[in-house]
């Protein structure tokens, strides 16, 4: 399994980068299987430095805020208008009201909306099966109905936190992974909102507490200092620690 950063621009897409979208690869028979999570502002452009889009197999959105899921309105055109002709239908998952929430973003009627291009599927607690990947979802700290992905693949997981205040679910959802996706949208302050963002100690702490091995901290504005961030974090997590970039690669 490979995990490659495309955006992790946290709220806007920053100078280096584009907002939330990551891509996960792995063996599907005689074939690569690509599983899309999120596709925030700006990134169906810096996805097509890593994939061909018609090799795009699923998307999961975590939540329906735009820097999360507007380029999805982007990919919907590639897949109906493309010249070599329309693309057919791809699983996308998401939380209830996904299907609406996408034809209002394209300012279409919600029916038939982009089902002939997507088969659209809403979170319902159960595990999923999306190629060779098994998912499972909890339901996270925000303001919006959101969901912290754990996808797992021959032995080993990515947690994707989604965007969320620190809480049990994504501790409990992130326990023993390989991998923990976490956001850190806060420089630590008093002032900060409750049930909106991490901070970087945060991310660190719910690591920690859920034995992750390796924590990536994602989605930072591009008014913070990303160095601070780190910084932040780093006494509070003893395992390795990486700052999430545009084009950065893992393979768990």
């Amino acid at each position: 399994m490979r995990l490659t950063v495309v955006g992790c621009s946290g709220s806007l897409p920053g100078p280096d980068s584009p907002a939330s979208c990551y891509l996960l690869e792995a063996p599907y028979g005689d074939r690569v299987f690509r599983l899309v999570l999120d596709l925030g502002s700006g990134a169906i452009g810096a996805l097509q430095r890593h994939a061909d889009l018609r090799s795009i197999d699923a998307v999961a959105l975590t939540h329906l805020h735009p820097d999360h899921c507007l380029d999805m309105c982007g990919f919907h055109v590639v897949r109906r208008y493309h010249p070599t002709g329309h693309l057919g239908r791809i699983p996308v998952f998401g939380p209830p009201g996904t299907a609406d929430r996408l034809a209002q973003a394209y300012g279409m009627a919600a029916t038939p909306g982009m089902s002939a291009e997507f088969d659209i599927g809403e979170y319902d607690g159960a595990e999923l099966e999306i190629g060779p990947f098994t998912v499972k979802t909890a339901v996270v700290d925000h303001p919006v109905d959101t969901y912290a992905l754990r996808v797992s693949h021959g032995g080993h997981s990515i947690v994707y936190s989604g965007d969320t205040g620190p809480c049990d679910a994504l501790t409990e959802l992130a326990k023993d992974s390989d991998v923990l996706l976490a956001e850190a949208s806060f420089l630590e302050d008093a002032n900060n909102p409750a049930h909106l963002h991490m901070s970087g100690r945060d991310a660190a702490t719910t690591a920690t507490a859920a034995g992750v091995g390796h924590l990536v901290l994602t989605h930072i504005p591009p008014w913070h200092d990303r160095a601070a961030v780190l910084a932040e974090a780093r006494p509070h997590f003893d395992g390795p620690l990486t700052l999430a970039r545009s084009g950065l690669r893992l393979e768990p």
